[in-house]
């Protein structure tokens, strides 16, 4: 992968977490999620895709995300010529946040914006912002005394009367009552019993999918995964509206995040207001927000709005093998 290296990316190089990403077959993307744009028998360019399927009102629309997209310095135009030709092997194409050279150039290849998503933390363990760490700067004293004010301000939410049975790989069928439906007018990306088997086999990062049980009935989901000193709420979704069940699912979260000792914080990406509210009420602080662009192909119709999750990305897993921690 030498080319994502030339243009400044550090993807996973291990065989098994490239085998992951780009050709381990996946029920929704047949054959390799890898494309490269040869010029005199080499490399210039390379995207890959996270596939997926946009379901709003009785619409359905194939559509992907583009990751590890680079072209070599100086191929001028290869990395436009790959990301048009990709975009075409679908209905529509999604992108979230990105460089500023990416943030430029995508609204010039038929990308307009049609929301945000707002990235949120909540620290589990403040003094995990020290670890790994040779020397201590005094400026980071401020971050690590704000960190700590906002877990100990942190609610608990009582969690009594709910369950929250770690689902296998081989026990996915249990959530198929509770994948995510489409509401008036905002759009959702379907989940299936294939895409957590998916992560859960993922090399890159551990996932752990939780279903959310009361009285013997299940009511949502989330999953779980763990990069470097952070825990991601990579996904999450409820057959209900009502925020007090939020509450005890992000609770059940946070709770769940907190049997690991390395993770010293839980993220989470919200993009609907519903999820962003109770992430606040839940003690959760925004931290940075990302314009999501959509591309469609002509004539194709568009959502009004569209939430928008880790899972929908390679956000669930990518990291560069450091702490990278947001609070």
């Amino acid at each position: 992968m030498s080319v994502l290296a030339e243009a400044g990316l550090q993807p996973d190089p291990r065989p098994e977490a490239l085998h992951w990403k780009y050709w381990q077959e996946r029920a929704d993307w047949p054959g390799s999620r890898s494309y490269v744009l040869e010029s005199a028998d080499r490399i210039v360019a390379h995207g890959a895709v996270v596939p997926g399927t946009l379901a709003w009102e009785r619409e359905r629309l194939r559509i992907v995300q583009v990751i590890d997209w680079a072209a070599l310095p100086g191929a001028v135009g290869a990395g436009r010529a790959v990301m048009r030709s990709i975009v075409r092997l679908a209905g529509a194409s999604l992108a979230v946040g990105g460089s500023a050279d990416t943030l430029r150039i995508l609204p010039h290849i038929g990308f307009r914006t049609i929301g945000a998503v707002t990235g949120y933390v909540r620290p589990l363990r403040p003094l995990g912002i020290l670890e790994g760490r040779r020397t201590v700067s005094w400026r980071l004293l401020p971050r690590l005394a704000r960190s700590a004010l906002w877990a100990l301000r942190a609610p608990r939410v009582d969690i009594s009367a709910w369950s929250v049975p770690r689902i296998g790989p081989q026990e996915t069928q249990r959530l198929a009552g509770v994948l995510p439906g489409a509401g008036s007018g905002a759009a959702v990306t379907e989940r299936s019993e294939a895409l957590f088997r998916y992560m859960l086999e993922c090399p890159i990062v551990a996932a752990e999918l939780y279903g959310l049980e009361r009285q013997e009935r299940m009511h949502g989901y989330f999953l779980l995964t763990f990069a470097p000193g952070q825990a991601r709420l990579a996904d999450a979704w409820l057959q209900s509206g009502d925020p007090a069940t939020w509450h005890a699912l992000i609770e059940c979260a946070v709770r769940c995040a907190r049997r690991h000792a390395d993770v010293a914080e839980l993220s989470a990406w919200g993009s609907d207001p519903l999820l962003e509210r109770c992430l606040i009420e839940c003690g959760f602080h925004p931290r940075n927000t990302r314009p999501v662009m959509l591309s469609v192909a002509g004539g194709t119709r568009i959502p009004s709005s569209l939430r928008v999750q880790m899972l929908d990305t390679d956000a669930a897993y990518l990291h560069h093998g450091i702490r990278e921690l947001w609070a």
